[in-house]
């Protein structure tokens, strides 16, 4: 497998989602008659498919030619203007939002059942005594099981207003009989914040996969967390997030920098300028922060990395971010579709811009550019990073800062091949680390009944026997025929991970994995001034 297909999904996702957006939405259908009938362009494109809907030969459906125009007139654009279409705005929007209305449970349909593999802390489901293992066999005298049901059926039927109820039939093993719950759905929320614990006595982390709505209220509680605990250094882990919402990361700068710091500001198409200062609130303006980035952290996250480095407030640890400097609001098109437009530029408070170039080579190019940073060495040597003297910047303490493509770090990072090879990422795309765990849980979720989550983070020990037993599992599933001789520590560590986060979750995945983690090394050796 090549490093371009292995890769492309990421990357693909990645440069998709990236973005960072303004709070508000447009929404232009209530004066259509003002808005479309008098500009002779717009009416030789309704009139087109006008023509096509009353006269064409045969029939056709108009919505997905809209839809196909609609997607050609913005890829004349930059790309990070994008189409939703109706049926994607719901998920989008619950993603953005940051929780949504449901049971509370993480399943996996198992041998053509619905099966729990945890009730998420403090939902409907975990109040009820739903628990790992159990058998969703029916919700409301419906069968929920069989070969034709699928996982959009499965959420759809567990999903459903707030404060609504759905009578569950679960089967236990272990149980005589089939047990009945009645479930109040609630609010569910979708975490962007992974992880928030000590590192050292001093150093503490915390894990942001996304910049939504939440993200923000879930960050502040970690950041409070690891004060109570004696966090006077943070680690704020922005790795692989894409981005999200622009107020969420001015609140979070805030947390840092000083009262009247400039954050960033941002510039349209007519010169207007709009600039984020800092408040008097921030809990960590006195502590050190280190940002970790890395080639996929984008947009939001690169607000944050770059506010800091310009301010002269702590250090950024990593490779160098995706480069995305452009804002997009989202305007409801009438019809349960929106756009997302690009409609200003944002500017680090030195005054640069990190937005890569995108006209030159087309969209294609600009979103596989990843390939181009793998070929040129650059993810493994900081020399390689090409950086522009015209695009050279200071900020208040003398440091140089470059601007056109990205934020680059102060401590260089290279990426770690052991845990980057074709083999671990083919097997992590497919889930098998999940579904191998899973199984095995299965058998005997018993088993793991007197283990506490910190002997099993810190004591626990993955057995070779479980490592050969996965490789056959893997066998089973791919016509690849895998071995894992040459990295077989890795495939503990990936097995132990998802192990903790399958019978303890809440950032216990993240405890286990950064323990190896060439980036967090660093990071705990920068504290300790070696």
């Amino acid at each position: 497998m090549s490093y371009k297909k292995k890769y492309l999904p990421l990357v693909l996702g990645v440069a998709i989602a990236a973005g960072i957006f303004i709070g508000g939405k447009l929404n232009f259908t209530d004066t259509p008659d003002r808005l479309f009938s008098t500009n002779s362009k717009k009416d030789k494109l309704n009139r087109l498919i006008d023509y096509i809907d009353y006269d064409y030969v045969e029939d056709v459906n108009t919505d997905s030619i809209v839809d196909v125009t609609v997607n050609g007139i913005l890829d004349n654009l930059d790309p990070h203007s994008v189409y939703i279409p109706k049926e994607d705005m719901e998920r989008v929007s619950e993603n953005m939002k940051g929780d949504f209305v449901g049971i509370g449970v993480s399943f996996y349909t198992y041998r053509d059942t619905i099966t729990v593999i945890r009730a998420i802390e403090g939902g409907p489901s975990e109040k009820a005594g739903i628990k790992g293992g159990d058998r969703i066999i029916m919700a409301d005298g419906d069968s929920l099981y069989g070969d034709n049901i699928k996982d959009g059926e499965i959420i759809k039927r567990l999903k459903g207003p707030i404060n609504t109820k759905v009578d569950l039939t679960i089967f236990r093993k272990g149980e005589p009989n089939l047990l009945k719950f009645k479930i109040k759905r609630g609010v569910i929320p979708i975490k962007s914040v992974d992880a928030a614990y000590m590192l050292t006595d001093k150093l503490g982390y915390i894990k942001v996969n996304r910049f939504a709505e939440s993200t923000y209220r879930e960050f502040k509680k970690g950041l409070d967390k690891l004060i109570d605990s004696g966090a006077t250094e943070i680690a704020l882990d922005l790795r692989g997030n894409p981005g999200g919402f622009l107020g969420i990361a001015e609140q979070m700068v805030d947390e840092f920098l000083e009262n009247d710091k400039l954050i960033l500001f941002t510039k349209n198409k007519r010169g207007h300028i709009e600039e984020s200062f800092a408040t008097r609130k921030g809990d960590f303006e006195d502590g050190k922060v280190y940002v970790l980035i890395d080639e996929n952290s984008a947009s939001a996250s690169e607000i944050v990395a770059g506010a800091l480095q310009d301010n002269d407030k702590g250090t950024i640890v990593g490779r160098r971010s995706y480069g995305k400097g452009l804002v997009q609001r989202e305007m409801d098109l009438g019809d349960g579709s929106a756009v997302r437009l690009t409609v200003s530029r944002y500017y680090t408070p030195t005054g640069r811009s990190i937005q890569r170039p995108y006209k030159k080579n087309g969209h294609e190019d600009y979103f596989e550019e990843y390939f181009d940073r793998l070929d040129s060495g650059e993810l493994l040597d900081p020399s390689k990073i090409e950086v522009a003297d015209s695009l050279k910047f200071t900020t208040p303490n003398g440091k140089t800062v470059y601007g056109g493509g990205g934020i680059v770090p102060d401590i260089f990072v290279p990426i770690d091949n052991s845990l980057h090879n074709e083999t671990l990422q083919y097997i992590e795309q497919y889930q098998f680390f999940d579904n191998f765990i899973f199984r095995q849980l299965d058998i005997d979720r018993h088993a793991y009944d007197g283990v506490s989550r910190n002997d099993f983070i810190n004591s626990f020990e993955i057995e070779d026997a479980l490592v050969v037993k996965f490789q056959d599992y893997v066998n089973t599933q791919t016509r690849q025929k895998v071995t894992f001789v040459a990295y077989n520590n890795e495939v503990k560590q990936y097995l132990k991970a998802t192990l903790a986060d399958q019978l303890f979750g809440n950032g216990a995945f993240e405890e286990v994995f950064n323990q190896t983690d060439l980036m967090i090394d660093e990071v705990i050796k920068l504290s300790m001034g070696k």
